[in-house]
C-alpha cells in the first residue's frame, strides 16, 4: 500500500512545527490514521522531529506491528496512537508531547482550563491519566497496547488527556486542528501558571469556549495560523 507524496509532506511539515514552537524537543511524536485504511496509521520512525524526512514514515497496523520498517527503528510509545486509533473512529490524528509548561498541571492535579479566547478549543475538561493506578511504579512509557488502551479510556470522548509526571496527548480530526490545539495547550498553560501568580484567573465560561473554539477552527482563523508556522518553521529548518 502506498502513501502519496502529500501527505507525507504533511506530516513532515506537522513535525517540524510542532518542533520550532517548541511542544516537542527531542522527544514526542504525531501520527496521521492511514488514508486508506482505517486499521493503519503512519508515524515517523523513531527520530527527533525537527529531523524527520519523508522517508522515514512508516505504517503501523493498530496494535503496533511495522508492516514497511525495514531497518527503521519504531518509537517505543507507538502503542499510544494504535489504542486512541482502535476506541475512536473519530480520531484521525495524534500527538503525544512532553511540554514542559503542561507538566506542572499534569502533576499536581491541577485542572488547566481556557483563560483567553485563542485556547478555547482544549476544553473545559480534560482529565488526567495516572499509570500508577493500574501498572504501578515504572518508567513511565506507554509500551504495551494494555497501557495505551487504559490511556485512551481515559481520554474517552474529549480530545485531550494529561499523562501525569509525563505529559499529554492531543487528539483531532485533522492535522491542522490538532497541531493547533497542542500549540494552543502549551500557551494556556503558560498564561494560567502566569495567571495563577498574581490573582484568581477568570476562566472562559463554556458557552465562550464553545463559540471561541468554532472560531478558532473556522477555515480564516485556522488557515491564517497554519501558514504562520509553516512559514516560521521552513525558515529554521
Amino acid at each position: 500500500m502506498s502513501t502519496d507524496a502529500a501527505t507525507l509532506s504533511n506530516i513532515v511539515v506537522a513535525n517540524h512545527i510542532l518542533a520550532n514552537e517548541e511542544v516537542v524537543d527531542a522527544f514526542g511524536h504525531i501520527s496521521f490514521r492511514h488514508p486508506d485504511d482505517p486499521e493503519k496509521y503512519l508515524l515517523s520512525r523513531a527520530r527527533a522531529p525537527e529531523l524527520i524526512e519523508a522517508d522515514d514514515i512508516v505504517t503501523y497496523r493498530l496494535d503496533g506491528e511495522a508492516i514497511n520498517a525495514g531497518d527503521r527503528r519504531p518509537y517505543s510509545e507507538r502503542m499510544i496512537h494504535g489504542a486512541i486509533y482502535e476506541q475512536r473512529p473519530d480520531v484521525n490524528v495524534v500527538i503525544h508531547n512532553h511540554s514542559y509548561e503542561v507538566i506542572p498541571f499534569a502533576s499536581t492535579g491541577t485542572p488547566l482550563r481556557p483563560v483567553t479566547h485563542t485556547c478555547a478549543p482544549i476544553g473545559s475538561n480534560i482529565p488526567v491519566w495516572d499509570m500508577r493506578d493500574k501498572f504501578g511504579e515504572n518508567n513511565h512509557l506507554v509500551v504495551t497496547m494494555e497501557q495505551g488502551r487504559d490511556l485512551a479510556a481515559a481520554l474517552g470522548e474529549g480530545t485531550i488527556a494529561l499523562m501525569k509526571r509525563h505529559g499529554c496527548v492531543v487528539t483531532g480530526a485533522t492535522v491542522e486542528e490538532t497541531v493547533m490545539k497542542a500549540i494552543y495547550l502549551q500557551v494556556n498553560a503558560k498564561l494560567q501558571l502566569q495567571a495563577m501568580q498574581i490573582g484568581e484567573p477568570d476562566y472562559l465560561t463554556d458557552i465562550e469556549i464553545q463559540e471561541c473554539t468554532a472560531m478558532q477552527q473556522a477555515p480564516i482563523s485556522l488557515d491564517r495560523a497554519w501558514e504562520a508556522w509553516c512559514r516560521r518553521a521552513a525558515k529554521n529548518t
